[in-house]
């Protein structure tokens, strides 16, 4: 498979150097080995509602679906840090000689090195950005892996991960992070046998979540992990009093992180929004240097990460979609201290999506979610026609449907931004004037794109 151009719009910041002193490791715990990579996904958790799944079946030798997953590209974002910000070497590709379904129901995500000493691997991250849990709900985002079945004496500079971004991320560039959140499901280094869990958040360097460190678990033992295959997870609650996450191997809860340890506003920007979902292996970086370093001679090529499979589920109020909850039949206003409103109090498909007058009528009476289909009015979402991308494409109520057409992510600027488009919720030229329909536009921060939450 040749290389394509990187998708625009992506984020364009870093990830986080996760080196500290004094990462405790805990006693050896043995996990005894799984079995080889099952035939189909498990049976949905009972309670829960299945919003994204991939089990990796198909036939050796081929690329992942496009439709659930793209791939990054290089050695950075466009614009952003080089070696995505955390020094790692490898350049990324989407060659099937890095990344590839093994035909027995894995993906495989292998770090190569050529006569030169030059490294290439694989990193992938899921088209969705809106798995997010519900208001008063859950999320569980799951994979089950191998990791790279190297160890500590030729494992030097391997750095396999499985992890998850804020969805803001995907436009916000360096500035985003770490305020938009990101969760560290799994991370291990230098084949060490074992696995870190992380929650980043807040500024850096600093801050609330000691960055660029992050809130950690520390080096957890993760025995038989490089030999056989482990169920990793995360559970975002906002059903508990105060919020947590929670990590899991294989269903034991090992690492939680209170919404109490850090101010409210820091926890809500990190966490109530829909993230996407990344699988990579790094070689080299701060992260592997803070333990040893690598690579170096010794290091081995070509031992690759097996994922079995990647799940995310919701459960509790809103439901499926990833999406729901929220605050309900409310006015949202906008510039000029207008109000969003279904033209004429329309219901068909195609309606125009406006600015009026505020008249409390149910044709402004909106229900905003933190994900999937975020903005609801009669029934239905207001939509981007056609999932267009183009400035200028002015909007509509649609049936709901949780594609990316329909995901507005209220940001704390109060712009209502759409990652796929990487624009935001606009009114044309800043009119002001009752009745003309809304778009979306290269977010500026203007007057005319800001827009509140319902209230």
């Amino acid at each position: 498979m040749t290389d394509q151009q990187k998708p625009t719009g992506r984020l364009r910041g870093r990830r986080a150097l996760l080196a500290g002193a004094g990462v405790a490791v805990l006693a050896a715990a043995s996990f005894a080995a799984l079995p080889e990579a099952s035939a189909s996904l498990p049976a949905t958790p009972s309670g829960w509602t299945q919003v994204f799944a991939d089990d990796f079946n198909g036939t050796s030798g081929t690329g992942v679906n496009t439709g659930n997953w793209l791939y990054d590209l290089g050695h950075g974002y466009p614009g952003g840090a080089g070696n995505w910000g955390t020094g790692e070497i490898e350049n990324m590709t989407n060659s099937t000689a890095n990344v590839y379904l093994d035909g027995s129901g894995n993906l495989a995500i292998k770090p190569i090195r050529d006569g030169s000493g030059n490294w290439t691997s694989g990193r992938i991250e899921t088209q969705r950005t809106d798995l997010a849990a519900p208001a008063g709900g859950k999320l569980r985002i799951e994979a089950r892996l191998q990791q790279p079945n190297v160890n500590t004496g030729n494992g030097a500079g391997y750095w396999p991960a499985f992890w998850a971004l804020g969805a803001a991320a995907r436009g916000t560039g360096a500035s985003g992070w770490p305020g938009i959140g990101e969760i560290d499901i799994m991370e291990d280094i230098n084949g060490r046998s074992s696995e870190f869990a992380t929650l980043h958040c807040g500024t850096s360097p600093g801050g609330p979540c000691n960055e660029t460190t992050g809130i950690g678990s520390g080096e957890r033992a993760c025995g038989g992990c490089q030999t056989g295959f482990h169920t990793y997870a995360v559970e975002q609650d906002r059903s508990t009093s105060p919020e947590q996450i929670r990590w899991y191997l294989d269903g034991n809860n090992f690492f939680t992180v209170n919404a109490n340890q850090v101010d409210a506003t820091t926890w809500n920007n990190a966490t109530h929004h829909g993230f996407f979902i990344i699988l990579n292996v790094a070689i080299g970086g701060g992260f592997p240097d803070a333990f040893g370093g690598g690579p170096n001679g010794s290091t081995v090529s070509g031992q690759p990460m097996l994922v079995d499979y990647v799940a995310a589920y919701t459960s509790g109020s809103g439901g499926g979609g990833g999406g729901g909850g929220g605050t309900g039949g409310k006015a949202i206003k906008g510039p000029g201290g207008l109000c969003l409103d279904v033209r004429s109090s329309g219901t068909a498909n195609g309606t125009p999506v406006q600015i009026y007058t505020c008249n409390g009528t149910g044709a402004q009476q909106w229900t905003y979610v933190e994900a999937g289909t975020t903005l609801h009015a009669l029934g239905k979402c207001l939509d981007i026609p056609n999932g267009s991308t183009a400035n200028g494409a002015k909007l509509q109520l649609w049936d709901c449907n949780n594609t990316a057409a329909q995901v507005f992510i209220h940001r704390a600027d109060n712009t209502y931004y759409n990652p796929q488009a990487n624009k935001c919720l606009d009114d044309p030229s800043g009119s002001v004037t009752p009745g003309t329909q809304v778009q979306i536009w290269d977010c500026n921060g203007s007057g005319a794109q800001k827009f509140s939450l319902p209230a």
